[in-house]
């Protein structure tokens, strides 16, 4: 049965600026800036939460169907999803704007400017959950606001397990309406970041959080992970890379891992190392989505980390 991806997707338009900021911005006129930084480097990715995920599920072996709002230069990314054999129906097209977009310019000094146009995204909440069907579960990924609200009570009404991830929308909710979507959803994933400032929002510590939902799951980038679940904390340990090239990414690439193995009823120590292997072969690449693999690699590797056979894995 398919798993129900509701998130954003966005272009990322990244470049790369060959000197340092600090050169060129001037800080007792900052309130006259007018600046132009010339960057010969550039790159178009293909980003958005409910992307990525889509992708790496994909790579798995997973069946996403991702559901979100684009603008009218969708086109080019309908046809990658098409090209990837994964279901577009569910991506709604809103020929009055564009899809979302982010810029990042970086210097020398891994400094970054960033821009970031909502665009259609912003519009996400006309989609529903009852527009998809026969759904064995789903994720609320970072979306719009109104539309990360609008599907998470959708999932709750139909009774269909999700987890809830808000990601960098973490600060546009209140106390109230992360309570209710905690409450509302099975399970619960955030960065470490993310938990501190959920805790700080809400008043409650991570044992109070973790008892509104089956599974807290945080992640600590290169120390790993941790779960809560049942009142007992199970350590995923991280993954060694290669090189590590861009994280950007990798926290998708984890959950996509997680919602693999809960829709297999794979173990949360299995889900765990699943996600954590995932995302550090997402590291080891450039982009979002430009990482590939067989099923027998992965399961290779996975043998190689943990000793755990993905390919021939049973309940």
């Amino acid at each position: 049965m398919p798993i129900l991806i509701c998130g954003s997707f966005a272009y990322d338009t990244i470049m790369v600026f060959p000197d340092q900021f600090k050169n060129y911005i001037l800080p007792d006129q900052i309130h006259i800036l007018n600046v132009c930084f010339v960057t010969p480097e550039l790159r178009r990715e293909y980003g958005g939460c409910a992307g990525n995920i889509a992708y790496n599920l994909k790579l798995l072996g997973g069946n996403p169907l991702p559901m979100g709002t684009v603008g009218k230069d969708f086109q080019e990314y309908r046809q990658r999803l098409r090209t990837l054999n994964i279901p577009d129906h569910l991506v709604r097209e809103l020929p009055e704007l564009y899809t979302a977009q982010c810029t990042i310019t970086t210097d020398q000094d891994n400094n970054q400017i960033t821009s970031f146009h909502p665009g259609a995204m912003a519009e996400a909440h006309q989609n529903r959950v009852g527009d998809a069907h026969d759904i064995a579960l789903g994720i609320v990924a970072p979306d719009g606001r109104d539309a990360m609200l609008q599907h998470a009570r959708d999932f709750a009404a139909k009774g269909i397990p999700f987890l809830f991830d808000p990601g960098q929308n973490l600060p546009l909710f209140s106390r109230d309406e992360l309570i209710t979507c905690l409450d509302q959803s099975t399970w619960c994933v955030l960065n470490d970041y993310e938990s501190q400032l959920l805790m700080n929002t809400t008043g409650g510590r991570i044992e109070d959080l973790a008892a509104r939902v089956d599974a807290l799951i945080i992640t600590r980038g290169g120390e790993g992970s941790e779960i809560h679940v049942n009142g007992e904390t199970i350590t995923i340990p991280a993954v060694s890379v290669t090189s590590a090239i861009d994280p950007t990414g990798c926290g998708d690439a984890y959950r996509a891992g997680l919602l693999y193995a809960l829709d297999k009823g794979w173990s949360w120590d299995i889900a765990g190392r699943v996600g954590a292997l995932l995302g550090a072969i997402k590291v080891e690449h450039r982009g979002t989505q430009n990482h590939t693999f067989t099923r027998e690699e992965f399961s290779d590797r996975l043998v190689e980390t943990c000793g755990i056979d993905f390919i021939n894995l049973r309940h």
